[in-house]
């Protein structure tokens, strides 16, 4: 994932901090705005992984903190929900811009209502999606229960949330009770996606009820079994962010932007947090490498030597499949089995005695009425394909810095 820091300014002049998070290869298919939970900001772990599974798609994300927290200007006490809608419409303007227009929101939690509002409101996005979010922007008072009455005595009061002090005004309870006239969801009549976890314990799965029941059709439900508020776990995340980049790509026009296009055949991008596992965008596909637990990985992709010999893998049964079907040869089903290791050549001059080459042992498993001729031909052909003739014939490499 490439990321761009930005900041632009909300409808006051205050400076919004920001982040747009490029496909590793930079070929953006589509622009998505993502807007976080209550008190927290756009560094949130989840939100980042979310992200990354939107990324992974082709999808570009923008993200930022809303006035009054994180890396942005203002102060949170001046700031209510109304001020949360304004500052996600001001992102899309200036994503639209400076980038291109966003066609996808995407919200959690108390972010994920003010993307229902600001949706309303911005014609241009074709989808809308909310991860734990609560049918009404009131419901988030649950949180201070216990200092409304201070509230409204005094005008505000100082509370704890998520172990760090923020102050609630009164006119911040009144912004959310406003919100619960409105009939938004029902008129928003684009696509819709509702994500929730049944073991969601600050904003119940009820809400994810109310929402769809709500909402006109198209509309769909996914649930986040086992996760939590916040999607701590970061296969809870990405695996959010996968389903909805999924989903939008059912009802999302996808139009390349050429002037972030790239001209390599293959991307490969690892970040300092990732450990060992490593993106790869290749010609607008993305893969995982990665390496086993025992190696210091994550276990949730293959190796680079995986990799490898799955590229000489799929060339054979390409070239064995064109071959027999220019021949018309009934061949049902070809399989090729690869493994990879170092050992002795009995045969090989020049080694000592403790040197060892490196051997694919390749085999291939053909499935069809074919004679004992046939195979033996398909056979002889598989040393023919491309990648083949590649690893055997001498293979230069060229490593240089790029600007």
């Amino acid at each position: 994932m490439k990321t761009i820091k930005l900041k632009f300014p909300n409808k006051e002049g205050q400076m919004l901090a920001a982040r747009l998070e490029l496909p590793v290869d930079k070929r953006v298919n589509a622009y998505a705005i993502f807007a976080h939970c209550f008190t927290c900001s756009k560094n949130l772990i989840a939100v980042t992984h979310i992200s990354r599974g939107l990324t992974s798609k082709g999808i570009a994300v923008l993200r930022f903190d809303f006035t009054g927290l994180g890396e942005s200007e203002g102060d949170f006490e001046d700031t209510n929900f109304s001020s949360n809608v304004s500052d996600l419409i001001t992102a899309a303007e200036y994503l639209k811009e400076n980038y291109g227009e966003a066609k996808i929101m995407v919200g959690h939690s108390l972010g994920g209502a003010a993307v229902l509002m600001a949706a309303a409101q911005l014609k241009h996005i074709e989808a809308i999606a909310t991860i734990g979010a609560p049918a009404d922007p009131v419901h988030v008072t649950h949180l201070f229960q216990s200092s409304l009455e201070e509230i409204e005595a005094s005008g505000k009061a100082k509370v704890s949330l998520g172990g760090r002090p923020f102050t609630i005004t009164k006119q911040f309870v009144e912004d959310l009770e406003e919100y619960e006239k409105l009939d938004v969801i029902k008129e928003l009549r684009r696509p819709l996606l509702v994500m929730h976890s049944p073991q969601d314990e600050i904003v119940d799965i009820k809400n994810a009820e109310k929402i769809y029941v709500s909402a006109m059709h198209p509309k769909s439900y996914i649930s986040l079994d086992g996760a939590d508020h916040l999607l701590t776990n970061r296969d809870d995340a990405e695996y959010a962010g996968q389903m909805v980049a999924a989903w939008a790509s059912r009802y999302i026009k996808v139009e390349p932007a050429d002037d972030l296009k790239t001209e390599e055949q293959v991307v490969v991008r690892n970040e300092a947090d990732k450990g060992l596992q490593t993106e790869i965008m290749a010609n607008g596909h993305f893969l995982l490498a990665d390496e086993p637990e025992d190696l210091g990985g994550t276990n949730l992709g293959g190796t680079p030597y995986d990799l490898l010999i799955s590229g000489l893998g799929a060339c054979t049964a390409m070239t064995i499949r064109m071959y027999a079907n220019h021949k018309k040869w009934p061949l049902e089903e070809v399989k090729v089995h690869l493994t990879r290791e170092k050992r002795h050549a009995e045969d090989a001059t020049g080694l000592g005695e403790k040197d060892k080459l490196e051997f694919i042992d390749r085999y291939v498993e053909l499935t069809g009425d074919l004679t004992d001729e046939q195979r033996q031909r398909i056979l002889e052909i598989a040393d023919k394909c491309p990648v083949h003739k590649t690893l055997t014939n001498g293979l230069k490499v060229n490593t240089t810095l790029k600007e």
